[in-house]
């Protein structure tokens, strides 16, 4: 339970590990200072991998850290999409 809100936090839909689907175009919103503002990160429909999960306390929501090909994005759950089994092939390594 979070001592200042009295709020349990919300427990994530998804796992480390899993595969899922970026349902928007991400973009930079500056976390990524090596890269312009508004930069695409991720577009919408790539596949990637999620590779930590943390919390928005503020939000009461998780946040997926994502490894996309070439950059990991945090994501929250309205940004995700869970990929079908099968999609890609199963080998256990990161994409």
């Amino acid at each position: 339970m979070n001592a200042m809100t009295g709020i349990e936090p919300r427990e994530p839909a998804y796992a480390w590990g899993q595969r899922v689907i970026a349902l928007d175009d991400l973009v930079n919103d500056g976390s990524y200072p090596e890269r312009p503002v508004d930069a695409m990160l991720a577009a919408r429909g790539s596949i990637g991998e999620i590779v930590n999960i943390g919390h928005a306390q503020d939000l009461n929501e998780p946040v997926y850290l994502v490894q996309f090909e070439g950059c990991v994005v945090g994501c929250l759950e309205i940004e995700l999409v869970p990929a079908p089994h099968g999609l890609l092939p199963e080998t256990g390594e990161l994409m």
